[in-house]
């Protein structure tokens, strides 16, 4: 039973990945609204338009190259040159002048995470038991988050520490995500798929192409599909989850200094670091849609707070308390994906997953930031607040309806 309960190695190193690529990508973020506002004149809406851009962006590419890597059956490809991509960005951030090309490198960063998130998403599902894919999926959101972590703090070091400048601690960015490149290239295995059906066994190769086609079908031809009503959920949470750089503005706004904000940062971090694996594994045991509630939930609640926040003790409180939705909902909402469409079309259903997550991200933070400046801070985290709430109630709706069946 112990044997059968460990993590795939492919799932280790993928965490591992995520670690070293999340440090270098958190070592620059904290700190990219206040560069792009103080130092290269950009306005909050500018900050938006950027941040939903490179997201979307992100989302556009996971779709293609989910769906590529189902067809050529092959994922570490995609995996590999997706992080490469990521750590050739931060050269083109580091040397900035101006605000379009911070927008060029967040383009290009976000094109490597639409490359390699489906397939690596479904290369973990790919290697993983049905029963622990809750568990696979938050333990990789641990160590995503444990980067995150370990990212400001080292900007911490580097700025007050060691007392370099923005740019060279943009530079210094580099390194940690070129190490993941390194290593994933070198040790990453793939395992075969395609030819075997997970609950029934083996099947020929002529069976299997029939299944392909069947389940394609099923997926994204049925009009009430279970994935598609997925989908409508968490695209609706999506509107409401806008980009953190507005977070950070309020807080630095509010008087927070350029250099606690990377403190704010890690704080919001350990909690999704501790806590994720466990809640990860929690949604194997329960209904997954649980989790999503009680997740979307505590999002309204912190999200109608954030205006109150005017001290530095406020904001501390405030983020690390913003962790809890996603410790919830992060790897419930993955695992959801997986359980909800067969192998053949897994890298598909999550590159569908992530496009409709990302243009739903990028109306979400323009809107946002268009309220922000335009009417007040206030009134923009009351409207995130009202929409994590419509999310709610279309998931219990969903739940209860699955229930009366």
């Amino acid at each position: 039973m112990k044997e059968k309960s460990r993590l795939k190695p492919q799932v280790i190193l993928l965490g591992l990945a995520a670690l070293l690529n999340d440090a270098a990508s958190e070592l620059i973020y904290p700190l990219l609204p206040v560069f792009l506002t103080a130092t290269l004149g950009a306005t909050p809406a500018v900050v938006g338009l950027i941040e939903g851009a490179a997201e979307f962006m992100a989302s556009l590419v996971k779709y293609f190259s989910g769906a590529w890597s189902d067809r050529v059956k092959k994922r570490k490809p995609m995996v590999v040159s997706g992080y490469a991509l990521a750590a050739a960005s931060r050269l083109l951030i580091a040397a900035a002048t101006m605000w379009p090309l911070v927008l060029t490198a967040r383009l290009l960063d976000r094109t490597g995470k639409g490359i390699r998130s489906a397939p690596r998403d479904a290369m973990i599902s790919d290697v993983t038991p049905p029963n622990q894919r809750g568990r696979a999926y938050g333990f990789h959101r641990a160590l995503d988050h444990t980067g995150a972590i370990v990212g400001p703090l080292l900007a911490v070091l580097l700025l007050q520490g060691l007392g370099l400048s923005l740019r060279a601690t943009f530079f210094f960015a580099v390194i940690p995500g070129a190490i993941g490149v390194v290593m994933l290239a070198f040790l990453l295995r793939e395992t075969e798929r395609g030819t075997r059906n997970e609950e029934h066994g083996t099947r020929n190769e002529e069976d299997a192409e029939h299944r392909e086609r069947d389940d394609e079908r099923s997926v994204f031809r049925v009009p009430r599909s279970s994935f598609q009503r997925a989908i409508i959920a968490i695209s609706l949470f999506s509107l409401a989850n806008s980009s953190d750089a507005f977070l950070l503005l309020q807080a630095h706004a509010a008087g927070v200094s350029t250099g606690m904000l990377p403190m704010l940062w890690a704080a919001h971090h350990v909690i999704k670091s501790l806590f994720s694996t466990r809640a990860g594994a929690l949604s194997d045991r329960v209904d997954r849609r649980y989790l999503l509630i009680a997740g979307w939930t505590s999002y309204a609640a912190i999200y109608a707070l954030f205006p109150f926040a005017k001290t530095l003790t406020s904001f501390v409180i405030l983020f690390v308390a913003y962790a809890i939705p996603f410790t919830l909902a992060e790897g419930a909402e993955r695992a959801w994906i997986a359980d909800l469409v067969p192998a053949a079309v897994r890298g598909k259903s999550f590159g569908v997953y992530y496009l409709a997550n990302g243009l739903c991200v990028l109306i979400g933070t323009a809107l946002f930031g268009l309220i922000y400046q335009q009417v007040s801070p206030a009134a923009a985290f009351f409207t995130g607040a009202a929409l994590a709430m419509a999310a709610v109630l279309v998931t219990t709706a969903q739940l209860r309806s699955s229930k009366a069946v």
